[in-house]
């Protein structure tokens, strides 16, 4: 049924739709008279003159009216898909509420209304990861905390939920990088070699551990970047050497240039199943090639997944070698970039400009 329309109320309605007020997205529809066409309140589409519109409480009501759904807002099936996020949002800020513990499937599903199986479904869909996952990294980033506050690795192991040290230490090196102890001193027992050069792009520092490179970082100043890398591991045994693996410092410096198009060298990533999952997608880009970030979720099999992809780009610590630069925007714009927008302009130019100079000897 058509909202009953007094004054005051299409007033309070036509201004949400003017402001495009997300709050009552779901909840309320227009109908546009001139055109025939229903929208959502934070349709996109420039807005119709007033004494066209009329509301309604959902798209069913718009359409038994005679209104078509709006081809960009797509309000048939926004609103399913709303409720779904909303649900699983909730179930989010549940398991951020637990603390110590890692609720069940069950209980989660209780909170919201929804079958385990269809959970699991829309919440990897949307986050990326399944709830246990999100709980478990939860549960990881609290103990990182403790421990960088100093506490009882015994203490923080518990006071996290996990049910004894021996979990942990199972699950160490995925989520912490190393053991807890070393991880607790900041990487105390690690040894890392980093060298800092001039290029292009301001200053490149490269870093790496035995077994291979654990950092690639871009900057204005070579001090910047230097105090960034101890902050990182305070108590590692971080020692500045420029010739130590130089040759790889110097591909990645012919990279930039544009003398070299490819990059194989050896990695020392830490991070999430996801993110790495991410990062290897972002390899596969070939050179002078882009992607947006809804092609890399979906070439991961995660479509929903959009901007946890965003955020695994932003946590990228290896620039150029994994290639974040490649991705933008759906509309093509070039969306973040940890190292700076100008940055990336300037590589993709670089990319560009080296193909078309390749493709006409």
């Amino acid at each position: 049924m058509q909202l009953q329309q007094t004054p005051v109320l299409e007033e309070t309605l036509w201004e949400a739709v003017l402001n495009r007020d997300p709050t009552i997205d779901g909840k309320l529809f227009y109908g546009v008279r001139s055109t025939g066409v229903y929208c959502r309140p934070i349709c996109p589409s420039r807005r119709p003159n007033r004494n066209q519109v009329c509301f309604f409480q959902s798209a069913q009501e718009a359409e038994i009216a005679g209104f078509r759904p709006c081809k960009r807002c797509k309000p048939q099936f926004e609103t399913v898909v709303n409720t779904a996020k909303a649900k699983v949002l909730a179930v989010c800020r549940y398991i951020e509420t637990q603390g110590d513990r890692i609720p069940t499937l069950s209980e989660l599903c209780s909170q919201v209304g929804m079958s385990p199986s269809y959970l699991q479904k829309v919440f990897k869909q949307i986050i990326g990861v399944s709830p246990f996952q999100y709980a478990d990294a939860l549960r990881s980033q609290q103990l990182k905390q403790r421990l960088q506050k100093g506490e009882e690795i015994a203490d923080a192991v518990y006071n996290t939920g996990y049910g004894s040290s021996s979990q942990l230490y199972e699950k160490a090196p995925k989520q912490l990088g190393m053991t807890p102890k070393t991880y607790q001193q900041a990487g105390k027992t690690i040894s890392i070699v980093y060298a800092i050069a001039p290029c292009p792009l301001g200053y490149l520092l490269v870093a790496t551990t035995e077994k291979g490179i654990c950092a690639v970082k871009l900057g204005d100043e070579a001090d910047k970047l230097e105090h960034t890398l101890i902050q990182e591991f305070n108590q590692a045994d971080i020692v500045r050497d420029d010739h130590t693996h130089k040759e790889w410092i110097q591909a990645i410096l012919d990279f930039i240039a544009g003398d070299e198009t490819h990059l194989d060298l050896p990695l020392d990533v830490r991070g999430t199943a996801f993110q790495k999952q991410v990062w290897q997608a972002l390899q596969k880009i070939p050179y002078s090639e882009t992607r947006t970030y809804t092609d890399i979720a979906r070439d991961i099999a995660k479509p929903q997944a959009v901007r946890a992809v965003g955020n695994a780009c932003g946590a990228n610590a290896i620039a150029l070698i994994i290639p974040c630069h490649r991705v933008l925007r759906t509309d093509g714009s070039l969306g973040g970039y940890h190292w700076g927008i100008e940055r990336k302009q300037k590589l993709l130019i670089q990319e560009s400009k080296l193909l078309k100079d390749d493709s006409n000897p």
